[in-house]
């Protein structure tokens, strides 16, 4: 199962991540992380999110939150969806490592992503929008398919 965290780009990751799983054989459901799919059905697990205000978004950390026992289970695999803090130095690196801080004491260790997103002022409501100018987030689409590809064929091997 991959469950995603909303906006429809952190979607459009998770179908691709899902495709590629499914072209290495495994049976794949994507579902978006609100629909509150049952974990108690799959073998292993990929939830992904947005960030926003440098942290998953609340519907992705409740997901975890509710099916904590399920997913301590099973294999999971975590990826996050951001605009900010993509540089390889280590502030970039620990404020990206942060956004997974309300769901990693929730699990055991898993595998976690970072995919740099894409962020469209015309599809944002109003809010989302003035979020986005007043944190000078880069807009554009900055997601690297091809890295997001070669995770999904190396994630839960």
């Amino acid at each position: 199962n991959v469950a995603a965290g909303s906006p429809a780009s952190v979607n459009e990751v998770a179908d691709t991540i899902g495709a590629v799983l499914r072209a290495r054989g495994f049976k794949v459901d994507v579902r978006p992380i609100k629909t509150q799919p049952h974990v108690e059905t799959y073998q292993a697990v990929v939830i992904g999110s947005a960030v926003r205000t440098g942290h998953w978004l609340p519907e992705a950390v409740s997901f975890v939150t509710a099916n904590q026992k399920l997913l301590n289970r099973l294999p999971v695999a975590l990826f996050t969806v951001h605009m900010n803090n993509a540089g390889n130095d280590a502030n970039s690196v620990a404020l990206r490592k942060a956004y997974l801080n309300a769901v990693r004491p929730l699990l055991p260790p898993v595998e976690e992503m970072f995919f740099t997103g894409k962020i469209d002022p015309a599809q944002l409501p109003l809010l989302e929008r003035l979020m986005v100018r007043a944190v000078k987030a880069p807009v554009g689409d900055f997601r690297e398919w091809d890295k997001i590809r070669h995770w999904a064929q190396t994630v839960l091997a």
